[in-house]
Formats: structure tokens, sequence, C-alpha cells
């Protein structure tokens, strides 16, 4: 009988741990998503026309001056559908894994938490992540660079069926999994070292706004690893005859050789602009959602 107790009470705690984190992702992915789309509309616009939108102040004023603000926000019903998708993915995957395999370093002695596990820990999050993302994904980026300002998500959806059926909700697949392993490799290990050495040389530092600034710069240090392949994803993912798997080396290749290495960049100041206080209000919101939800439990 004590043994059934037992077990009872185990799986109680690994739904509420589960219900846990889903929760906070989700608070966490809609206050990504609404901080960050309007650098993020810059930004795809910099990488897939970089003709005409070749600097992001003189982006964002063309943006602003021809389509009005709220062409900023272009796409971002499905961005942030995917993002809570995303977030309740990745942040679920990432505390299930620090749950199996947790640091024991740190019971043992006294030091930074380990690198090595939140960095793998990451990488395999990412490509989880890339599965739930893809289809939102698609569907923002199309949105994003079109310059009708009647355009709506519903349209780019059947357009997108038309021509290319429902595999144009995966292309770009392999593009996805390069970029998303990159980034989330970084960016929660940089997450955890930045918690634990604010904890230790400012120890009176806030934990909220250890949250906030750890995840902002977590988050710049992400977009930059991740930038290389992001440009390459963006280009085929614009377009509607890429391939699942295929289009994306090619066009990685084919960037470095007429824009050179720096091409390979393009749009990276509005994304390392965009990525501090979009993330800073991700991981914001995700510790705030777990208190509450701790604090909900309780009563």
């Amino acid at each position: 009988m004590s043994d059934i107790n037992i077990n009872n009470n185990g799986n109680v705690l690994e739904v509420l741990a589960v219900s846990r984190d889903l929760f906070s992702a989700s608070i966490g992915g809609v206050c990504c998503c609404y901080v960050g789309q309007p650098l993020d509309t810059v930004k795809v616009r910099m990488q897939t026309s970089s003709n005409q939108f070749s600097g992001m102040i003189g982006s964002g004023s063309h943006i602003l001056g021809n389509e009005g603000i709220a062409a900023f926000w272009k796409g971002a019903i499905p961005t942030s559908g995917g993002m809570v998708m995303e977030n309740c993915m990745a942040f679920g995957i990432n505390e299930a894994l620090k749950r199996a395999f947790p640091d024991t370093d740190t019971d043992t002695k006294e030091g930074p938490p380990s690198l090595w596990k939140p960095f793998a820990m990451g990488v395999i999050t990412g490509c989880c992540s890339a599965t739930v993302l893809l289809p939102c994904e698609n569907i923002k980026i199309k949105t994003q660079i079109s310059t009708d300002r009647t355009v709506t998500s519903k349209q780019i959806v059947r357009q997108m069926i038309r021509k290319q059926g429902m595999r144009s909700f995966f292309a770009g697949f392999d593009a996805q999994l390069c970029r998303d392993s990159a980034f989330y490799g970084i960016f929660f290990g940089g997450y955890e070292l930045s918690c634990y050495m604010f904890r230790t040389f400012v120890p009176s530092m806030p934990d909220e706004l250890n949250y906030f600034l750890s995840g902002g710069f977590a988050g710049m240090g992400g977009c930059f690893m991740a930038m290389p392949f992001d440009v390459p994803k963006t280009q085929v993912q614009s377009r509607y005859d890429t391939k699942i798997f295929g289009s994306y080396f090619p066009e990685l290749i084919k960037i470095a050789r007429q824009r050179g290495v720096g091409g390979l960049y393009a749009g990276l100041g509005p994304t390392i602009i965009r990525a501090f206080p979009a993330n800073a209000a991700l991981f914001l919101g995700v510790e705030t959602g777990k208190k509450a939800f701790d604090n909900f439990v309780k009563e």
C-alpha cells in the first residue's frame, strides 16, 4: 500500500512540475513575442531585401512611413502562437532534462555550474523545438516580407497551400535544425552561467533583475552564434519553392560567395538589439510564471 502511495505522489509531483513548466513558458513566450517582434520584422526585411533595406534605422523608417506602425507586428499572431509552442517545448524539455540529469558538481564543491550539461541539453532542446516552430516560422517570414498593408497570415497560409501544399509548412527543416540547435546551446548555458555570476559577485541584486539581465545577455549570445545559420534560413523560408531538406546548404554557400562572410550576418544589428529586451522579457516572464504557479499551488 505504501508503494502505491509513493508512486501516486511521484506521479502527482511530475504532473505539477510539467504543468509549471508549460504555464511559465507560455507567459514568457507571449512577453518575448510582442517585445521583440518590431525589430524581428526589420531583421527579416534586411535579410531578404538587402538592396532596399540596408540599414536598421533606414529600414525602420521606411516601414513606418510606407506601411504604418502596425507593420512592425506583422505575423505577430502566428509568431506568438509559435513562441508559446516553442517555449513550452524548449523549457519543458530543458527542465525535464535537468530533473533527469541534475548538476551534482555544485552539491559537492563551490564553483560555477557545469557548462557542458546546459550546452548539451540546449542543443537537444533546439532540435526538438525546431520541429514545433517550423510551420509558424514559415508563415511568419512570408508574412513579414510582404509590403502589402492588408496582407494577413490567413492569406499567406492559403497561398502556401495553393503553391506547395502541406509540405510548405515544413520547408527548410534542415535550416531550422541548424539555427535552433546553435541558438539554444548558448542560450541555456549562457543563462545558467550569468545567473551564477550575478549571484556570486552581486549578491544584493534582486532575483527579478538577475533573471532580466541574464536572459538578455543569454539571448544576445545565442543570437550571435546562430546568426550565420539564420540568414540562409530566412532566405529559403521566404520562398515558395523550398524543399523540406536540401535547400539550406546551397543557399548558405551562395550567400557566402556573393556577399562574403559578412553576408551571413545581415540583420545582425536589429537582431542583437532585439535579443536583449525580448529574451530578458522571456526569462523574467518564465521565472515570474514559476513563482505565480507555486503560489497558486500552495493556496
